[in-house]
């Protein structure tokens, strides 16, 4: 019986990857034809695994990458996956991340379209004005990030998610350990070379027996004031941003069969800034402020996982989610300014994954309850008004595999929620609730391919920012999304021990009853919008160690608003493409040469450049000698130090940036 994992790999066709691999080498003027195969022989293996086994559409930044990336901000670490956007990357404090057009935007940190969890704590602001993304945690801290794109995977996280989801999964003493019994310690130091950044990570993991394990890491990062391309400080009034990080874990497991298991999380960041402007994305002189802004995650688990009942694996969750920011205006008092932002979540969820055959059907049946309650600070003035939100979800994907070739996924969500005025502001409540779901078809053929498609609704329920306006609390916001591809996974295509995956993936997607992009011009605000886009993912790999991933999105997309007028879309991204060519060397060498490359956007009078950026990357890995278990890392970002930036963002991106890191494991 063939029961398959939930995360597996994505993949495209022969054609696609040959036809991107020649196009980023022609957009590309500084290339190298060094191909040496010589080195040990190796497995073929590329950077990036491109799943192959599913229907939704997602990518998995594995541990290997997120070292290899030597990212400041968790928006830098996944702006390689093809969809996603940063918005003002480079800042800690006022990037964003934008998944096939939602997310965050210029004027806030987020539109509640993205969901973003941290070990099943779901994070994010509302519509907090101007203060960026609420993401604020270090990159160090974790071990797997998880983005999948679009509505249909998202059932099981929450509602509303047109744009996608990210799911961060902090890191375990047993990934340092092996889970044999002792105690391993790793020291991480970093230097970056634009804005003067160092960091330092250290992380310590200690088993005392098999089943018992600890884990602390503390990450103290210093960004600098960056530069752009042209020389120029990028937001320089903000000032040296120094981010101190920690992480405790501890697991229990327990039981005849070891089969239950106990764990507790606990992550922090801090980030202080004084006399720094408001708004964090630049575009408008609000005045300065003092801020302080913590992000908090707790989570303890429970698992019972009985290897005799294959219907049987049930986890109860309770989660609890803190986001602060502090602020204080510089000089006369000030309503926006003086406003201080609190959400605290707190999320009891109970799920079960059962394994069952009925008749030629083998089904993975994923059910789950959560109980969510939100509340949100009410800020000076009104500028953000309070209230708690609570909400009860119940949740059911089952997936079938049906013969050789079929897998067929419906799932369903039911949310219900209760939004509470602060009693500050009154006693007024609403009620809403919401039933979405949607289904995923996908038939693998013998020789490696395979076909799927997808169609899911979505509803995104009413928040607490809108408490005060009595139409749009009693509003949803409501979404369609179809998706379908086709896929190619094989090993020995071209020559022995080669190793071929891709996949190509259309959507298109229209949301109505929006009330999120509202406008200050009477029958301006977006109403409806539609978003048809095509995402590729591709890795090559061969024996000899040589390597090629590459990935690209293009879209575009209308709105419409309230007059009935239809344009472009404000928050289309450009058409992007990314290429690594690479060559391993046994495992102890990995050098390669990635260009990202952004085609000009010139839509509803609004342009935005096209650009071309080229970055090195080398990893030495000693097997032996004093240096063994070292890691030593180089990165030259933006080598040719090209003032560019991106669509969306309000500012220049970081010029060239020598990344240094020497990790070492005892």
């Amino acid at each position: 019986m063939f029961f398959k994992s939930r995360r597996a790999q994505l993949s495209a066709s022969t054609a696609v990857v040959m036809a991107l691999s020649f196009g980023a080498i022609a957009q590309a003027q500084e290339t190298s034809d060094d191909t040496d195969v010589l080195g040990t022989i190796v497995l073929g293996e590329s950077k990036r695994d491109v799943q192959t086994d599913t229907a939704i559409p997602t990518t998995i930044v594995d541990q290997d990458e997120i070292e290899d990336r030597q990212a400041g901000t968790i928006a830098e670490l996944i702006d390689s996956v093809p969809g996603v956007t940063l918005v003002n990357g480079s800042t800690a404090s006022g990037s964003g991340i934008n998944i096939r057009g939602y997310g965050a935007n210029s004027t806030f940190g987020t539109d509640q379209k993205v969901l973003i969890q941290i070990d099943g704590a779901t994070k994010g602001s509302e519509e907090l004005y101007r203060i960026g993304t609420q993401l604020y945690t270090d990159p160090y801290l974790y071990k797997q990030i998880e983005v999948l794109r679009g509505t249909i995977g998202s059932f099981e996280y929450g509602s509303g998610v047109f744009g996608g989801v990210v799911l961060l999964e902090t890191i375990d003493a047993s990934d340092l350990t092996g889970g044999e019994v002792g105690f391993v310690g790793r020291q991480t130091l970093e230097f970056t070379s634009n804005g003067g950044g160092i960091s330092s990570s250290t992380t310590l993991a200690w088993q005392p027996t098999t089943d018992m394990e600890f884990l602390l890491n503390y990450t103290r990062r210093t960004l600098g004031t960056r530069t752009d391309g042209n020389g120029n400080d990028i937001n320089p009034l903000a000032g040296d941003v120094d981010d101190p990080s920690y992480v405790l874990k501890a697991k229990y497991t327990f039981g005849e069969n070891r089969d239950h298991s106990l764990s507790f999380s606990y992550s922090k960041t801090q980030q202080e800034q004084f006399d720094v402007p408001y708004d964090t994305f630049g575009t408008t002189a609000f005045g300065n402020v003092d801020r302080l802004i913590e992000n908090e995650v707790a989570a303890l688990r429970y698992n019972f996982n009985p290897v005799d009942r294959n219907w049987l694996n049930l986890t109860a969750e309770l989660t609890y989610s803190d986001e602060l920011v502090l602020s204080e205006a510089i000089g006369a008092a000030n309503a926006l300014l003086d406003a201080d932002n609190r959400y605290q979540t707190t999320t009891l969820r109970v799920k079960n994954s059962a394994l069952f055959v009925t008749g030629s059907v083998d089904h993975e049946l994923r059910t789950g309850v959560e109980f969510i309650q939100r509340t949100r600070q009410d800020a000076s003035a009104g500028s953000a008004p309070g209230g708690t939100k609570e909400t009860v979800a119940v949740f059911v994907v089952d997936e079938m595999q049906i013969g050789e070739g079929w897998t067929i996924t419906p799932a369903l969500r039911y949310e219900n929620q209760t939004i509470t005025q602060d009693p500050v502001n009154g006693t007024s409540t609403y009620d809403k609730d919401g039933l979405m779901g949607g289904v995923s078809a996908r038939y693998a053929f013998a020789n490696g391919w395979s076909v799927f498609g997808s169609a899911a609704y979505t509803e995104n329920l009413p928040i607490i920012d809108d408490i005060a306006n009595p139409v749009l609390i009693n509003q949803s916001e409501r979404g369609r999304t179809y998706e379908f591809g086709v896929a190619f996974d094989r090993a020995d295509v071209f020559t022995g021990g080669d190793q071929l995956s891709a996949k190509v993936n259309y959507y298109t997607t229209n949301l109505w009853d929006l009330t999120t992009y509202r406008s200050f011009v009477p029958g301006g605000s977006t109403i409806a919008i539609e978003r048809q886009g095509i995402e590729l993912e591709a890795a090559y790999a061969l024996q000899n160690g040589f390597y090629i991933d590459a990935n690209a999105h293009v879209s575009n997309g209308t709105a419409t608003i309230e007059t009935g007028t239809t344009s472009d879309w404000a928050q289309n991204p450009a058409d992007s493409f990314r290429l690594t060519l690479g060559k391993k060397f046994g495992e102890a060498l990995d050098l390669s040469w990635e260009i990202e490359a952004a085609k000009r956007y010139d839509e509803g009078g609004t342009v935005s450049a096209g650009y071309g950026v080229h970055s090195l990357r080398a990893t030495y890995v000693p097997q032996a000698g004093m240096l063994r278990d070292t890691q030593i890392r180089i990165g030259l970002e933006n080598a040719f130090d090209k003032a560019y930036q991106p669509r969306l963002s309000t500012r220049l991106s970081t010029g060239r940036n020598l990344k240094v890191s020497l990790s070492k494991t005892f």
